[in-house]
Protein backbone atom coordinates (compact mmCIF):
# COMPACT_ATOMS: atom_id res chain seq x y z
CA UNK A 1 0.00 0.00 0.00
CA UNK A 2 1.06 3.39 -0.43
CA UNK A 3 0.92 5.11 2.80
CA UNK A 4 -0.79 4.16 5.97
CA UNK A 5 -4.17 5.86 4.52
CA UNK A 6 -4.20 3.19 1.77
CA UNK A 7 -8.37 2.33 1.46
CA UNK A 8 -9.11 -1.06 2.49
CA UNK A 9 -9.92 -3.67 -0.01
CA UNK A 10 -13.67 -4.51 1.00
CA UNK A 11 -14.67 -0.96 0.57
CA UNK A 12 -16.22 -0.48 -2.92
CA UNK A 13 -17.09 3.51 -2.60
CA UNK A 14 -14.10 6.17 -2.31
CA UNK A 15 -14.01 8.66 -0.17
CA UNK A 16 -11.71 10.85 -0.04
CA UNK A 17 -10.91 13.46 3.02
CA UNK A 18 -9.77 17.51 2.47
CA UNK A 19 -6.20 18.03 2.47
CA UNK A 20 -4.70 19.03 5.59
CA UNK A 21 -1.01 21.06 5.30
CA UNK A 22 -0.32 18.86 8.36
CA UNK A 23 0.16 15.50 5.85
CA UNK A 24 2.12 17.09 3.85
CA UNK A 25 5.20 15.06 5.23
CA UNK A 26 3.31 11.79 5.07
CA UNK A 27 2.26 12.28 1.43
CA UNK A 28 5.42 14.17 -0.46
CA UNK A 29 7.76 11.27 -0.30
CA UNK A 30 5.40 9.39 -2.10
CA UNK A 31 4.40 12.31 -4.65
CA UNK A 32 8.20 12.76 -5.13
CA UNK A 33 9.03 9.00 -5.58
CA UNK A 34 5.82 7.91 -7.53
CA UNK A 35 4.66 11.02 -9.14
CA UNK A 36 6.86 13.59 -9.94
CA UNK A 37 7.78 13.82 -13.46
CA UNK A 38 11.80 13.84 -13.23
CA UNK A 39 12.33 12.61 -17.18
CA UNK A 40 10.26 15.33 -18.55
CA UNK A 41 11.37 18.03 -16.45
CA UNK A 42 15.17 17.38 -17.35
CA UNK A 43 14.51 17.16 -20.61
CA UNK A 44 13.17 20.65 -20.98
CA UNK A 45 15.98 22.33 -18.30
CA UNK A 46 18.61 20.83 -20.02
CA UNK A 47 17.37 21.87 -23.00
CA UNK A 48 18.66 19.18 -25.47
CA UNK A 49 22.17 19.66 -24.17
CA UNK A 50 23.00 22.08 -27.18
CA UNK A 51 25.05 24.04 -24.54
CA UNK A 52 27.29 22.19 -22.82
CA UNK A 53 26.95 22.58 -18.88
CA UNK A 54 23.28 24.25 -19.37
CA UNK A 55 21.55 22.04 -16.28
CA UNK A 56 24.92 21.71 -14.41
CA UNK A 57 24.62 25.58 -13.83
CA UNK A 58 20.88 25.60 -13.34
CA UNK A 59 20.45 27.04 -9.47
CA UNK A 60 17.56 25.76 -7.76
CA UNK A 61 16.57 26.59 -4.02
CA UNK A 62 14.65 24.26 -1.99
CA UNK A 63 12.32 25.51 0.73
CA UNK A 64 12.26 22.26 3.54
CA UNK A 65 10.06 21.78 6.44
CA UNK A 66 9.36 24.62 8.93
CA UNK A 67 10.62 27.59 6.67
CA UNK A 68 14.05 26.24 6.50
CA UNK A 69 15.18 28.08 2.79
CA UNK A 70 18.71 26.47 0.78
CA UNK A 71 19.76 28.05 -2.38
CA UNK A 72 22.13 27.42 -4.92
CA UNK A 73 21.57 23.78 -5.34
CA UNK A 74 22.51 22.58 -8.70
CA UNK A 75 22.82 19.11 -10.26
CA UNK A 76 25.04 17.23 -12.28
CA UNK A 77 22.01 15.15 -14.50
CA UNK A 78 18.93 14.20 -14.31
CA UNK A 79 19.67 11.03 -11.48
CA UNK A 80 22.02 13.21 -9.08
CA UNK A 81 18.63 15.81 -8.94
CA UNK A 82 15.74 12.86 -8.38
CA UNK A 83 18.16 11.62 -5.73
CA UNK A 84 18.38 14.97 -3.64
CA UNK A 85 14.54 15.83 -4.22
CA UNK A 86 13.80 12.71 -2.90
CA UNK A 87 16.06 12.84 -0.21
CA UNK A 88 14.83 16.25 0.98
CA UNK A 89 11.35 16.33 -0.08
CA UNK A 90 10.94 20.40 0.28
CA UNK A 91 7.75 21.78 0.58
CA UNK A 92 8.81 24.27 -2.06
CA UNK A 93 10.92 23.78 -5.41
CA UNK A 94 12.48 27.28 -7.03
CA UNK A 95 13.67 27.84 -10.51
CA UNK A 96 16.53 30.45 -11.21
CA UNK A 97 19.12 31.66 -13.30
CA UNK A 98 21.66 29.26 -15.42
CA UNK A 99 25.19 30.74 -14.01
CA UNK A 100 29.18 31.10 -15.72
CA UNK A 101 29.61 28.34 -13.17
CA UNK A 102 28.35 25.49 -10.88
CA UNK A 103 25.94 27.17 -8.04
CA UNK A 104 26.82 24.63 -5.36
CA UNK A 105 30.02 25.74 -6.05
CA UNK A 106 29.75 29.47 -5.69
CA UNK A 107 31.57 30.00 -2.32
CA UNK A 108 34.75 28.63 -4.15
CA UNK A 109 34.36 31.29 -6.66
CA UNK A 110 35.10 35.18 -6.74
CA UNK A 111 31.66 37.07 -6.24
CA UNK A 112 32.66 38.86 -9.65
CA UNK A 113 32.89 35.80 -11.62
CA UNK A 114 29.87 34.17 -10.63
CA UNK A 115 26.89 36.22 -12.74
CA UNK A 116 23.99 34.87 -13.90
CA UNK A 117 24.03 33.97 -17.64
CA UNK A 118 20.56 33.22 -19.05
CA UNK A 119 16.79 31.99 -17.83
CA UNK A 120 13.75 31.57 -19.24
CA UNK A 121 11.63 35.08 -19.70
CA UNK A 122 8.72 34.92 -16.73
CA UNK A 123 5.91 35.92 -15.85
CA UNK A 124 4.02 36.10 -12.01
CA UNK A 125 0.66 36.86 -12.10
CA UNK A 126 -1.27 36.80 -8.59
CA UNK A 127 -5.37 37.32 -7.90
CA UNK A 128 -3.89 39.88 -4.90
CA UNK A 129 -2.86 42.22 -7.55
CA UNK A 130 -6.86 42.38 -8.35
CA UNK A 131 -7.95 43.39 -4.30
CA UNK A 132 -8.64 47.03 -5.32
CA UNK A 133 -11.10 45.46 -8.09
CA UNK A 134 -12.78 42.35 -6.56
CA UNK A 135 -15.59 42.17 -4.66
CA UNK A 136 -16.04 38.29 -3.89
CA UNK A 137 -12.59 37.92 -2.62
CA UNK A 138 -9.46 39.21 -0.58
CA UNK A 139 -5.79 38.16 -0.40
CA UNK A 140 -5.29 34.86 -1.25
CA UNK A 141 -8.86 33.83 -1.34
CA UNK A 142 -10.01 32.91 -5.04
CA UNK A 143 -13.57 31.99 -6.43
CA UNK A 144 -15.01 31.09 -9.73
CA UNK A 145 -16.25 34.65 -9.68
CA UNK A 146 -12.60 36.05 -9.69
CA UNK A 147 -11.31 33.47 -11.92
CA UNK A 148 -11.97 34.23 -14.80
CA UNK A 149 -9.39 37.00 -14.35
CA UNK A 150 -6.78 34.47 -14.79
CA UNK A 151 -8.58 33.40 -17.90
CA UNK A 152 -8.23 36.53 -19.23
CA UNK A 153 -4.70 37.27 -18.40
CA UNK A 154 -3.57 33.75 -20.14
CA UNK A 155 -5.03 34.61 -23.28
CA UNK A 156 -3.87 38.60 -23.26
CA UNK A 157 0.03 38.05 -22.18
CA UNK A 158 0.09 34.62 -24.30
CA UNK A 159 -1.15 36.40 -27.38
CA UNK A 160 0.92 39.14 -27.30
CA UNK A 161 4.19 36.79 -26.41
CA UNK A 162 3.01 35.01 -29.60
CA UNK A 163 1.89 36.93 -31.82
CA UNK A 164 3.87 40.45 -31.02
CA UNK A 165 7.02 38.99 -30.01
CA UNK A 166 7.02 35.60 -32.09
CA UNK A 167 8.09 33.49 -28.75
CA UNK A 168 7.06 29.67 -29.59
CA UNK A 169 7.33 28.07 -26.56
CA UNK A 170 5.57 28.84 -23.86
CA UNK A 171 4.42 27.30 -20.82
CA UNK A 172 1.43 28.37 -18.24
CA UNK A 173 1.49 26.85 -15.09
CA UNK A 174 -1.25 27.22 -12.09
CA UNK A 175 0.57 28.22 -8.90
CA UNK A 176 -1.51 26.19 -6.83
CA UNK A 177 -3.48 28.80 -5.15
CA UNK A 178 -4.05 31.91 -6.38
CA UNK A 179 -2.21 32.89 -9.71
CA UNK A 180 -0.47 31.66 -12.38
CA UNK A 181 3.06 31.70 -14.11
CA UNK A 182 4.87 31.63 -17.50
CA UNK A 183 7.87 30.19 -18.40
CA UNK A 184 8.67 31.97 -22.28
CA UNK A 185 11.57 28.95 -23.32
CA UNK A 186 12.58 29.95 -26.62
CA UNK A 187 16.54 30.31 -26.93
CA UNK A 188 16.12 34.24 -27.94
CA UNK A 189 14.12 34.77 -24.70
CA UNK A 190 16.31 32.88 -22.46
CA UNK A 191 19.43 35.02 -23.30
CA UNK A 192 17.38 38.57 -22.85
CA UNK A 193 18.83 41.18 -20.95
CA UNK A 194 17.94 42.63 -17.90
CA UNK A 195 16.69 45.94 -19.82
CA UNK A 196 15.24 43.79 -22.71
CA UNK A 197 12.95 42.04 -20.09
CA UNK A 198 12.36 44.97 -18.76
CA UNK A 199 10.91 46.52 -22.12
CA UNK A 200 8.98 43.44 -22.54
CA UNK A 201 6.94 43.57 -19.11
CA UNK A 202 6.57 47.60 -19.67
CA UNK A 203 4.90 46.94 -23.24
CA UNK A 204 2.61 44.40 -21.15
CA UNK A 205 1.83 46.60 -18.31
CA UNK A 206 -1.35 48.53 -19.13
CA UNK A 207 -2.75 48.94 -15.31
CA UNK A 208 -0.54 52.03 -13.62
CA UNK A 209 -0.37 52.92 -10.32
CA UNK A 210 -0.73 52.35 -6.68
CA UNK A 211 -4.13 51.79 -4.65
CA UNK A 212 -5.10 55.26 -3.81
CA UNK A 213 -4.48 56.29 -7.64
CA UNK A 214 -8.43 56.40 -9.03
CA UNK A 215 -7.66 56.10 -12.97
CA UNK A 216 -4.73 53.56 -13.40
CA UNK A 217 -5.25 52.74 -17.46
CA UNK A 218 -4.30 56.28 -19.66
CA UNK A 219 -5.36 54.78 -23.74
CA UNK A 220 -3.66 57.16 -26.27
CA UNK A 221 -6.49 58.33 -29.27
CA UNK A 222 -4.99 55.84 -31.34
CA UNK A 223 -4.44 52.67 -29.90
CA UNK A 224 -1.99 49.76 -30.23
CA UNK A 225 -3.20 47.23 -31.75
CA UNK A 226 -1.98 45.26 -28.93
CA UNK A 227 -4.30 47.32 -26.56
CA UNK A 228 -7.05 46.35 -29.27
CA UNK A 229 -6.40 42.29 -29.28
CA UNK A 230 -6.45 42.60 -25.82
CA UNK A 231 -9.95 45.17 -25.07
CA UNK A 232 -11.31 41.92 -28.03
CA UNK A 233 -10.65 39.36 -25.89
CA UNK A 234 -11.69 41.31 -22.42
CA UNK A 235 -15.20 42.05 -24.14
CA UNK A 236 -15.60 38.05 -24.52
CA UNK A 237 -16.01 37.66 -20.56
CA UNK A 238 -16.85 41.74 -19.52
CA UNK A 239 -20.74 41.20 -19.00
CA UNK A 240 -20.76 37.61 -17.36
CA UNK A 241 -17.68 38.55 -15.28
CA UNK A 242 -17.69 42.58 -14.71
CA UNK A 243 -21.56 43.29 -15.24
CA UNK A 244 -22.95 39.59 -13.42
CA UNK A 245 -20.44 37.76 -11.61
CA UNK A 246 -18.71 41.15 -10.07
CA UNK A 247 -21.28 43.40 -10.69
CA UNK A 248 -18.87 46.74 -11.29
CA UNK A 249 -22.14 48.99 -10.61
CA UNK A 250 -24.45 47.05 -8.41
CA UNK A 251 -24.88 50.12 -5.80
CA UNK A 252 -23.54 53.68 -5.39
CA UNK A 253 -20.20 52.85 -3.60
CA UNK A 254 -19.01 50.35 -6.92
CA UNK A 255 -20.42 52.83 -9.33
CA UNK A 256 -18.68 55.80 -7.91
CA UNK A 257 -15.46 53.86 -7.77
CA UNK A 258 -16.02 52.62 -11.98
CA UNK A 259 -16.61 56.15 -13.34
CA UNK A 260 -13.83 58.40 -11.34
CA UNK A 261 -12.34 56.73 -14.06
CA UNK A 262 -14.05 59.24 -16.50
CA UNK A 263 -11.40 62.40 -16.65
CA UNK A 264 -14.59 64.76 -17.95
CA UNK A 265 -16.55 65.94 -15.10
CA UNK A 266 -19.95 66.56 -17.59
CA UNK A 267 -19.65 63.45 -18.58
CA UNK A 268 -19.27 61.84 -15.54
CA UNK A 269 -22.11 63.56 -14.24
CA UNK A 270 -24.07 62.08 -16.93
CA UNK A 271 -22.89 58.65 -16.18
CA UNK A 272 -24.05 59.19 -12.37
CA UNK A 273 -27.49 60.54 -13.77
CA UNK A 274 -27.51 57.15 -15.77
CA UNK A 275 -26.79 54.93 -12.44
CA UNK A 276 -28.90 56.49 -10.30
CA UNK A 277 -31.96 56.19 -12.82
CA UNK A 278 -31.44 52.09 -14.07
CA UNK A 279 -31.74 49.17 -12.05
CA UNK A 280 -28.84 46.75 -12.04
CA UNK A 281 -25.07 46.86 -13.54
CA UNK A 282 -25.98 45.53 -17.10
CA UNK A 283 -28.76 48.09 -17.24
CA UNK A 284 -26.47 51.02 -16.20
CA UNK A 285 -23.70 49.78 -18.34
CA UNK A 286 -25.32 49.68 -21.69
CA UNK A 287 -27.61 52.94 -21.43
CA UNK A 288 -24.15 54.71 -20.39
CA UNK A 289 -21.98 53.36 -23.34
CA UNK A 290 -25.02 54.44 -25.43
CA UNK A 291 -25.44 58.03 -23.86
CA UNK A 292 -21.98 58.27 -24.21
CA UNK A 293 -21.56 57.55 -28.12
CA UNK A 294 -24.42 60.23 -28.34
CA UNK A 295 -22.20 62.72 -26.71
CA UNK A 296 -19.11 61.67 -28.33
CA UNK A 297 -20.87 62.77 -31.88
CA UNK A 298 -22.51 66.11 -30.41
CA UNK A 299 -19.42 67.31 -27.73
CA UNK A 300 -16.01 67.55 -29.49
CA UNK A 301 -15.37 69.11 -25.54
CA UNK A 302 -15.75 65.40 -23.86
CA UNK A 303 -12.79 63.76 -26.68
CA UNK A 304 -10.76 63.12 -23.86
CA UNK A 305 -12.98 60.48 -22.61
CA UNK A 306 -13.47 58.93 -25.92
CA UNK A 307 -12.25 55.80 -24.48
CA UNK A 308 -13.45 55.81 -21.09
CA UNK A 309 -15.32 52.86 -21.41
CA UNK A 310 -12.39 50.85 -22.49
CA UNK A 311 -10.23 52.21 -19.91
CA UNK A 312 -13.09 51.06 -16.86
CA UNK A 313 -12.94 47.66 -18.20
CA UNK A 314 -9.21 47.35 -18.99
CA UNK A 315 -8.71 48.80 -15.68
CA UNK A 316 -11.01 45.47 -13.77
CA UNK A 317 -9.85 42.85 -15.93
CA UNK A 318 -6.66 43.39 -17.89
CA UNK A 319 -3.88 41.31 -16.65
CA UNK A 320 -1.37 42.87 -13.43
CA UNK A 321 1.80 41.78 -13.97
CA UNK A 322 4.34 41.26 -11.13
CA UNK A 323 7.04 43.37 -13.15
CA UNK A 324 10.13 42.75 -10.68
CA UNK A 325 9.39 38.86 -11.44
CA UNK A 326 9.92 39.38 -15.55
CA UNK A 327 12.81 42.08 -14.92
CA UNK A 328 15.38 39.79 -13.08
CA UNK A 329 17.69 37.13 -15.35
CA UNK A 330 18.44 36.13 -11.25
CA UNK A 331 14.77 36.20 -9.73
CA UNK A 332 13.97 32.93 -8.75
CA UNK A 333 10.13 31.36 -9.65
CA UNK A 334 8.23 28.60 -8.19
CA UNK A 335 8.77 25.33 -10.34
CA UNK A 336 6.03 23.46 -11.91
CA UNK A 337 4.94 20.04 -10.46
CA UNK A 338 5.64 21.71 -6.82
CA UNK A 339 2.81 20.51 -4.66
CA UNK A 340 1.58 23.90 -3.13
CA UNK A 341 1.89 23.32 1.13
CA UNK A 342 -1.10 25.40 2.11
CA UNK A 343 -3.49 23.84 -0.36
CA UNK A 344 -1.82 20.77 -0.97
CA UNK A 345 -2.65 21.30 -5.09
CA UNK A 346 -0.12 20.62 -7.49
CA UNK A 347 1.43 23.56 -9.81
CA UNK A 348 0.10 21.86 -13.10
CA UNK A 349 0.41 23.25 -16.62
CA UNK A 350 -2.20 25.08 -18.22
CA UNK A 351 -3.21 24.28 -21.89
CA UNK A 352 -3.78 27.84 -23.27
CA UNK A 353 -6.41 26.42 -26.29
CA UNK A 354 -8.36 25.24 -23.17
CA UNK A 355 -8.18 27.95 -20.64
CA UNK A 356 -11.62 28.27 -20.27
CA UNK A 357 -12.13 24.76 -19.32
CA UNK A 358 -9.57 24.95 -16.59
CA UNK A 359 -10.60 25.06 -12.95
CA UNK A 360 -8.23 25.45 -10.36
CA UNK A 361 -10.38 23.93 -7.90
CA UNK A 362 -10.27 20.48 -9.99
CA UNK A 363 -6.61 20.57 -9.89
CA UNK A 364 -5.77 16.90 -7.60
CA UNK A 365 -4.04 17.90 -4.48
CA UNK A 366 -1.42 15.41 -2.70
CA UNK A 367 -3.34 13.44 -0.49
CA UNK A 368 -5.91 12.44 -4.11
CA UNK A 369 -3.16 11.50 -6.26
CA UNK A 370 -1.82 9.54 -3.03
CA UNK A 371 -5.34 7.51 -2.93
CA UNK A 372 -6.22 7.00 -6.63
CA UNK A 373 -2.70 5.01 -6.78
CA UNK A 374 -3.96 2.78 -4.07
CA UNK A 375 -7.22 2.90 -5.61
CA UNK A 376 -6.02 2.09 -8.90
CA UNK A 377 -3.36 -0.58 -7.63
CA UNK A 378 -6.65 -2.39 -5.66
CA UNK A 379 -8.55 -2.77 -8.97
CA UNK A 380 -6.01 -3.46 -10.60
CA UNK A 381 -4.50 -6.56 -8.87
CA UNK A 382 -3.79 -9.12 -10.75
CA UNK A 383 -6.15 -12.66 -9.28
CA UNK A 384 -3.55 -15.40 -8.92
CA UNK A 385 -4.42 -18.58 -8.11
CA UNK A 386 -2.20 -21.77 -6.27
CA UNK A 387 0.65 -22.76 -8.99
CA UNK A 388 -0.37 -19.91 -11.25
CA UNK A 389 2.85 -17.70 -12.80
CA UNK A 390 1.67 -14.26 -13.82
CA UNK A 391 2.01 -12.96 -17.09
CA UNK A 392 4.88 -10.41 -17.08
CA UNK A 393 3.70 -7.17 -18.03
CA UNK A 394 5.82 -3.68 -18.38
CA UNK A 395 5.07 -1.35 -15.31
CA UNK A 396 2.33 1.54 -15.54
CA UNK A 397 4.20 4.87 -15.17
CA UNK A 398 1.97 6.01 -11.59
CA UNK A 399 0.86 9.42 -12.84
CA UNK A 400 -1.74 7.11 -15.42
CA UNK A 401 -3.12 5.95 -12.71
CA UNK A 402 -4.26 9.11 -11.61
CA UNK A 403 -6.11 12.66 -12.64
CA UNK A 404 -2.34 13.91 -13.00
CA UNK A 405 -2.07 11.98 -16.26
CA UNK A 406 -3.66 15.25 -18.24
CA UNK A 407 -1.00 17.84 -16.83
CA UNK A 408 2.03 15.92 -17.69
CA UNK A 409 -0.01 15.62 -21.25
CA UNK A 410 0.52 19.16 -21.66
CA UNK A 411 4.01 19.30 -20.14
CA UNK A 412 4.76 17.19 -22.54
CA UNK A 413 3.90 18.41 -25.88
CA UNK A 414 5.21 21.66 -24.27
CA UNK A 415 9.05 19.91 -24.00
CA UNK A 416 8.29 17.94 -27.45
CA UNK A 417 7.64 20.54 -29.10
CA UNK A 418 10.96 22.42 -28.27
CA UNK A 419 12.81 18.96 -29.00
CA UNK A 420 12.15 19.38 -32.79
CA UNK A 421 14.42 22.77 -32.75
CA UNK A 422 16.78 21.23 -30.37
CA UNK A 423 17.80 18.71 -32.98
CA UNK A 424 18.12 20.65 -35.62
CA UNK A 425 20.78 22.83 -33.71
CA UNK A 426 22.87 19.58 -32.77
CA UNK A 427 23.01 18.79 -36.27
CA UNK A 428 24.17 21.95 -36.73
CA UNK A 429 26.77 22.22 -34.54
CA UNK A 430 27.85 18.30 -35.55
CA UNK A 431 27.97 19.84 -39.28
CA UNK A 432 30.20 22.74 -37.91
CA UNK A 433 32.67 20.36 -36.25
CA UNK A 434 33.01 18.32 -39.28
CA UNK A 435 34.04 21.08 -41.41
CA UNK A 436 38.06 21.97 -41.82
Amino acid sequence: MVTARAMSEEKTEVVRPSYSPDELPEYLPVYYKRLFPYGLYYRWLNYGGVQKNYFCNREFSFTLKDDVYIRYQSFSDQQEMEKQIQRQCPYKIDIGAVFSHKPKDHKTVKPTAFQALEKELVFDIDMTDYDDVRSCCQGADICANCWPLMRMAIKIVDAALGEDFGFEHRLWVYSGRRGVHCWVADEAARKLSQNARSAVAEYLSVVKGGENKLRKVHLPENIHPSIVRAIGIVGQYFDDYALEKQDILGDKDSWQKALAVIPDDKLRECAMKIMEEKKNSKERWYSFKKEHQALLNGDANIRKSRHCLQEIALQYCYPRLDVNVSKGINHLLKSPFCVHPKTGRVCVPIDPAHVDSFDPFKVPDINQLCQEIDEYDRKNKPEITEGDQPPPKKRMKDYKKTSLLESIEVFEKFVTKMEKQWKGKLLEISDQKGDF
